[in-house]
């Protein structure tokens, strides 16, 4: 049996999900990791990798080294880092590999795959590394074919340079910024304190060992909500686990939801074309920007972004710059919004988006007919409009509904928007109900 041979088995299942692979760190996640790895290194011959501060990261790194490494690849470590600092790195090297479960829950970790303009692998190259991955064939090359690995120094200074450039000048205002002991710790503090900010940091231990549940929600960020209150801070900031996420909390206290802050950032951006993904809140639209839509997944955002766009990002907190790269960058996220707060626009931006009443929650399943529900959901609410583009998106007479699968987690996923509040929370209900067989 060759080294690979431990992981043989693990090929039946489909590899990506909407951002990468991601699974349950456990003996047959580091198989994987070292079948995918081989498989990069067949195609990719020069590679830069990083990780995150998950516990399991630093191991399942190095497993995918040694993939690398006996495929022929020559292997470059940046060490711990954000998503966005490792990809834009990236522009230096064929690929890049980020080993992060981004969101989700500590027990999780996983792979994402890289190009040089920061996006992430393609349906096309998905395709060949599955197909690699499925090959009971693959195996190291000869002893006289293998590289060696080298460090890779001074990505965090380039990330916080190249951020710098956009962002010159002092901002003298005070951030509390949530950094989830998460890959962010790293630079956001940092960063922020070179822009001339006063900066509280909560959970800016790099330790793996996540305060809080990592996805920046509402929910999960009341620390933060009271750190700005309490310290009369004029702005606060989350990201995820890698970085790749940003959001918000104004001087005031108040959470900056996902769509608010897209228009934000659009409008810093002087943007004209937003690409943005099918949940996302018809705000984008009635802002008046040029809007393009796409299935949920920053994969798809940037994809789209190759044909043309000033600006992409997803309500879930993924800010897409093209000018910087076509990796969601929260740590660039973070400069231009502590820019915009320094200006003293913040409060005013924001009260002029127009609100619109919005509920996203999640129901966990171990599978489902997606044809049987959307059965059921249109029998139930006889919709204006069908779109198919990711799960099922009704459109109602007093706003619209999504119901679609989590492509990282064993979850259904419901958004509802309408102008009234009470409309919104009546169709969620129901809409939880016919999802769990209640209704």
């Amino acid at each position: 049996m060759t080294i690979f041979g431990l992981a043989n088995r693990i090929v039946a299942m489909k590899l990506f999900g909407s951002s990468g692979i991601r699974r349950i760190s456990d003996g047959n996640l580091f198989g994987l990791t070292l079948k995918v790895a081989s498989a990069m290194g067949k195609k990719y011959k020069r590679v830069i990798i990083g990780c995150d501060t998950r516990t399991s990261s630093d191991a399942l790194k190095h497993m995918a080294m040694a993939g690398m490494l006996a495929s022929g690849a020559k292997v470059f470590d940046a060490g711990l880092l954000p998503t966005p600092t490792l990809a834009l790195a990236a522009r230096r090297f064929e690929a890049a590999v980020m080993i992060t479960a981004s969101h989700n829950p500590p027990e999780y970790n996983g792979m994402k795959l890289i190009n040089p303009d920061g996006s992430a692998f393609g349906p096309q190259q998905q395709k060949e590394i599955q197909e690699l991955v499925s090959d009971p064939s693959l195996g190291m090359v000869s002893w006289d074919k293998l590289q060696n690995s080298a460090i890779y120094h001074g990505a965090i200074e380039q990330h916080v340079h190249h951020i710098r450039k956009y962002f010159p000048g002092a901002h003298k205002i005070k951030v509390v910024v949530d950094c989830v002991c998460g890959a962010a710790s790293t630079i956001t503090p940092y960063l922020l304190q070179g822009m001339g900010c006063d900066v509280l940091s909560l959970n800016s231990n790099p330790s793996g060992f996540f305060p809080h549940p990592v996805e920046p929600l509402e929910t999960n960020l009341q620390d933060l909500i009271n750190a700005v209150r309490e310290s009369h801070a004029d702005l606060g900031l989350a990201h995820d686990g890698d970085a790749d996420r940003l959001v918000g909390v104004d001087g005031r206290g108040r959470f900056i939801n996902g769509d608010k802050m897209m228009c934000l950032l659009a409008q810093t951006l002087n943007a004209r074309k937003v690409v943005t993904t099918v949940d996302a809140s018809s705000v984008v639209e009635k802002f008046g920007y040029s809007v393009e839509r796409t299935a949920v997944g920053d994969s798809f955002v940037s994809e789209e972004l190759k044909k043309g766009g000033d600006f992409g990002g997803e309500p879930s907190g993924a800010w897409i710059f093209p000018q910087n790269t076509l990796c969601p960058d929260g740590i660039f996220a973070a400069g231009c919004i502590v820019s915009i707060t320094s200006q003293g626009r913040l409060i005013q931006m924001l009260d002029a988006i127009p609100t619109y009443h919005n509920l996203r929650s999640n129901v966990a399943h171990d599978g489902i007919d997606m044809e049987q529900l959307e059965a059921r959901l249109i029998a139930r609410f006889e919709p204006l409009a069908v779109n198919r583009l990711d799960g099922i998106k009704l459109t109602l007479p007093e706003g619209w509904m999504l119901v679609r699968p989590s492509g990282t987690e064993p979850k259904i996923r419901i958004t509802v928007e309408g102008i009234d509040s009470e409309w919104v929370l009546e169709v969620h209900d129901r809409a939880v109900k016919i999802i769990t067989g209640d209704a």
